[in-house]
């Protein structure tokens, strides 16, 4: 009790009482309070004051460990490979005809005119769409964000490369500047907001401030709405204007282990280096050589033996205590923290696949769903807004004509798919399916996104692959009219002679 309560407690005795039992509750959390061994560190600020002057740093440092340390070239290599894949994320749509059946033949027109534009769908004409994807999703999760404006119609001064006037200028999160900040017309670090926190305009710096001397010193932006901009962030925080890398928590880590390991490597290469001495006795025996005299060498070769050492001299030799036998449990120690706070499976980031079968394969399913997240963000953030707005443009440009029997309301569904979770014993995952098709606990069409396939294409091949085995006379398993028709039954010859013989008739003459 300190001398406030104890001048209280005669007037306010209740008051002291609740007083007390508060700071008995606030001190029973002992995290809460620094100590000798605890360090209590709190983040006080809002979630862009916090980011304000570490964002860029964190940004460049890990632009930088991308383009030195192999382990984190990896990382977002893999991260590629398992968000967007080499594909790309698919799209397959799914307008419905007024019955809710889906239109086939719409929906044919619109990934007929889809794929045509997805070999050349930003302004450059350098990259694919699973180019241009991968690309936007490694810079989303290594710098935080990635930009794109949208070019949509005729605009002075550019070409489209399709028929349809749509396309994507891709900008590097660097054109947004974090100093263009103007609170009285709602712009923080470069986003300009209404009064309810909705996005009505970005404003981006004319030149990139790093491709020129004394750029970068000046804030001389464009004002462009948010129809035309889309911006990908990788969020941690409500409220949070721009997005933080994805090794934000793993930047210190990856930097140790980088410096740990050049510095093992030098070690390493110096003990590699055989180094001799000779030993001369004690002090007392120490003669200086003369001026003239040549320098002493041993030819070495096995089994030698050394017999013109002076006397009191001995050859002694360096130790070598490298390569270090524990920097591999030290490693891969590491490695899976950095694994834990990337979202990234620890086999996968150390290319170490040690373990039985159902270690892997845990292990695959958990670091499965944290590639799904990042997959859904990104189909969220980019995905379903360039597909909507790149149909919408084929429409109105009159590339793509919606037929009078379809549901207008039902014009942009589409379903998007991404890489899909590896099969380890492709023979259990093929039967586990065989069960639940067979069950009716799944469909055909799900087993063929289980696969990464389009179900509408590959019914398309399998009946043009069935179709032509049957002209050529090719009979596989996979055809089961052959198991029915084939073996079960005769040809229509054989039937009718079948059945006239029940009736009595005679074929012998035939």
């Amino acid at each position: 009790m300190n001398l406030l309560d104890k001048a209280l407690e005669p007037f306010f005795p209740h008051m002291v009482m609740e007083r007390l039992k508060a700071r008995h509750v606030i001190q029973a959390f002992e995290a809460a309070e620094p100590s000798r061994t605890h360090k209590a560190k709190r983040e006080t600020r809002g979630a862009n004051r916090s980011l304000q002057h570490a964002a860029k740093s964190m940004r460049d440092q890990c632009r930088a460990l991308d383009a030195n340390h192999d382990i984190v070239t990896g990382l977002f290599d893999r991260l590629e490979e398992r968000v967007v894949g080499g594909p790309g994320i698919s799209v397959e749509p799914t307008p419905l005809d007024y019955s809710g059946a889906v239109h086939l033949e719409f929906a044919a027109a619109i990934k007929a005119q889809w794929s045509e534009w997805s070999l050349a769908p930003e302004t450059s004409g350098e990259l694919s769409r699973p180019q241009m994807e991968r690309l936007v999703c490694r810079t989303w999760l290594r710098d935080g964000e990635a930009l794109a404006q949208e070019v949509m119609g005729n605009v002075a001064g550019y070409q489209h490369l399709h028929a349809v006037p749509y396309s994507l200028e891709l900008l590097e999160p660097d054109y947004l500047p974090w100093e263009k900040t103007d609170e009285a017309q709602g712009i923080v670090q470069g986003i300009e907001r209404n009064a309810w926190r909705r996005v009505r305009a970005y404003h981006l710096l004319k030149r990139h401030p790093g491709e020129s001397m004394g750029i970068g010193l000046t804030l001389d932006t464009k004002r462009v709405p948010v129809e035309q901009m889309i911006h990908v962030a990788y969020r941690k925080r409500i409220g949070q204007n721009r997005g933080q890398p994805l090794l934000h928590a793993v930047i210190t880590r990856l930097a140790d282990i980088k410096d740990y390991e050049e510095s093992e490597r030098v070690a390493a290469r110096i003990s590699a280096a055989l180094a001799m001495y000779i030993k001369k006795g004690s002090p007392d025996d120490y003669v200086a050589p003369k001026a003239d005299a040549a320098a002493r060498t041993f030819q070495m070769a096995p089994g030698m033996v050394i017999d013109t050492l002076l006397p009191g001299e001995e050859v002694g030799m360096i130790k070598s205590d490298r390569p270090n036998p524990f920097l591999e449990g030290f490693r891969n120690g590491q490695l899976k923290a950095v694994a834990s706070g990337t979202r990234v499976g620890y086999s996968s980031l150390a290319r170490s696949y040690d373990g039985s079968y159902s270690s892997q394969r845990q292990e695959l399913v958990e670091a499965q769903l944290g590639y799904d997240q990042l997959q859904h963000d990104f189909i969220d953030y980019w995905c379903r807004r360039v597909y909507r707005d790149w149909l919408r443009l084929a429409i109105l440009s009159g590339v793509i004509k919606v037929p009078g029997d379809v549901d207008p309301r039902t014009v942009y569904g589409a379903i998007y798919q991404g890489p899909v979770m590896p099969w380890i014993n492709p023979v259990h995952e093929a039967n586990a399916w065989e069960i639940l098709t067979k069950a009716g606990f799944a469909d055909e069409a799900e087993v063929a996104r289980a696969r990464q396939r389009n179900p509408q294409e590959l019914k398309r091949s399998r009946e043009a692959e069935i179709q032509t085995n049957r002209e050529k006379g090719l009979v596989f398993s996979s055809d089961a009219y052959h198991q029915f028709y084939g073996k079960n039954q005769t040809d229509e010859k054989t039937k009718k002679q079948t059945a006239d013989a029940a009736k009595g008739v005679d074929h012998l003459d035939e």
